[in-house]
This record gives C-alpha cells, sequence and structure tokens, in this order.
C-alpha cells in the first residue's frame, strides 16, 4: 500500500464479489492498517461494512444499495460513488447524492464475469455532457488508451489489470498511468 501511495495513488477502490462478508471485513480491516492515513479508500458494494473497515466511502453497482440509502447510512463525510452504463441510468445517478459517477465499460473488459455493452469514448463524451459531476471511466483502461478517455471527459480513470497485472510492479504502472495522464 506504501508502494502505491509513493507511486502517486490517493484512492484506492477493494472490490472482492466472491468472498463472504467476513472474509471482505479482514482483507478491508488489513488494508485499512497497511493504508497511508492520506490514501482514501472505497469499499465496493458492502455498504453495511463500512462502519467496521474504517474505509472512507463505498461504490455501489444498478444491482447494489442505492446511493441515497448508502448516503443516508454513511452520511455526507462519506464518499459515494456508483457505476452507470448508459444515458438513463447516468441520469438517475446524476440526480442522487453521490461524490462521482463511473461509466463504462468504455472498452472491453475481462474483470467482470458479464461486463455491460461497451459504451467507447462517444459513452464518455455523452455523460461529460450530461453531468457536472467527477466522472470516472471504467472498463478496458489501459496504458495505451487512458489518455483518449481523459480527452473525452473523464475526470479519472479506474484501472485493475493494467495496473495489476502479474509480473508488473503495481506501484510502477500506477506512476506510468499518473504520468501519462497529466
Amino acid at each position: 500500500m506504501q508502494e502505491l501511495a509513493d507511486a502517486g495513488v490517493e484512492l484506492l477502490q477493494y472490490r472482492n464479489k466472491q468472498d463472504s462478508d467476513a472474509e471482505v471485513l479482514e482483507e478491508a480491516l488489513a488494508m485499512r492498517e497497511a493504508a497511508p492515513a492520506a490514501m482514501r479508500l472505497i469499499l465496493n458494494d458492502r455498504a453495511m461494512l463500512l462502519q467496521q473497515t474504517r474505509f472512507d466511502g463505498v461504490h455501489v453497482g444498478q444491482e447494489d444499495m442505492t446511493p441515497a440509502a448508502v448516503r443516508s447510512m454513511a452520511g455526507a463525510q462519506c464518499i459515494v460513488g456508483v457505476s452507470t452504463h448508459s444515458e438513463e441510468q447516468l441520469l438517475q445517478a446524476d440526480a442522487e447524492p453521490v461524490d462521482y459517477i463511473a461509466i463504462g465499460p468504455v472498452f472491453a473488459t475481462g474483470s467482470k464475469l458479464n461486463p455491460d455493452p461497451v459504451v467507447g469514448l462517444e459513452g464518455v463524451r455523452l455523460a461529460r455532457r450530461l453531468t457536472a459531476k467527477p466522472l470516472v471511466a471504467i472498463g478496458g483502461i489501459t496504458l495505451e488508451n487512458a489518455a483518449s478517455v481523459r480527452e473525452a471527459g473523464a475526470d479519472s480513470v479506474a484501472v485493475i489489470s493494467a495496473v495489476f497485472s502479474a509480473g508488473n510492479s503495481a506501484a510502477e504502472q500506477a506512476r506510468a498511468f499518473l504520468r501519462r495522464l497529466r
């Protein structure tokens, strides 16, 4: 965690779809302990574990607890984000009490078993026109295409395999992304 922070990573989302709440809690607590105080941690989906993990926020998808319910439960200081995959979802998310909206998948992705249809760079451009909230591009973002996603209107990008692939230093990959996006 310190290596990622030293590389410039300020926000890290913990996403674990398969393990039990008890396992997620155990791993999240270890992450919180290892993370520098300045690094903000976001819990994917499991809003009910937020207080126990001492994470800074929750990211929900279309099938999870609503952003309004998360905000009500977690309070104003909590970071709340939501994934969207269409114009309709984006407009709905824009009316919700969220701190950021994720749009995607921008490109094909292997990190989900049943990914939503690709929205492409045009989907990012449309999302930027429809919301003034911070926009996070998700899905299939690589070092090679990250700049085009930013140019299309994303404020930031979310990456999994492009940073955490086998054989690569996650910190070095994160540094490369941050250099490319500046």
